[in-house]
């Protein structure tokens, strides 16, 4: 029972989990606008999704020791970190920076708002199925 919950939740957290990662990364860009020769990166969310989905159909090879390489962080979510890429500048400066501000926060402000929307989703299906246990009252 507690694994068909699990599965109903399990789009909307790896969801969660990979628009908390790339506000991290944005957020990283922004505090280095002035950081010469800093190149700005960026994930691109469908190809990480679509990468998280396909590592959960697939057989994973079981970790027998702690210094074995995994492909999830300690807390069983899966490491985004190789789905970064550098984002192309719109405009170069001098010192060889490659973040754009208005660009960034547009990104951010974006990844908020998607965020936001997965935390409705989930909010939503989460009341449903506390409905549907206490019987539709």
């Amino acid at each position: 029972m507690l694994d068909k919950i699990a599965k109903a939740f399990d789009f909307q957290q790896r969801a969660l989990s990979l628009q908390a990662y790339r506000s991290e990364v944005l957020a990283s860009n922004i505090a280095n606008a002035d950081t010469p020769y800093y190149k700005a990166m960026d994930i691109d969310f469908r190809s990480a999704m679509m990468a998280a989905d396909e590592g959960q159909k697939s057989l994973a090879l079981a970790r027998t020791d702690s210094r074995h390489f995994g492909t999830t962080d300690g807390s069983g979510n899966r490491d985004f970190a190789s789905s970064l890429q550098y984002r192309n500048a719109v405009q170069r400066s001098l010192d060889g920076n490659t973040v754009d501000m208005d660009v960034e926060r547009g990104a951010f402000a974006e990844n908020a708002m998607k965020y936001q929307t997965t935390l409705t989703f989930l909010n939503k299906r989460i009341n449903s199925l506390a409905d549907a246990i206490k019987g539709g009252q």
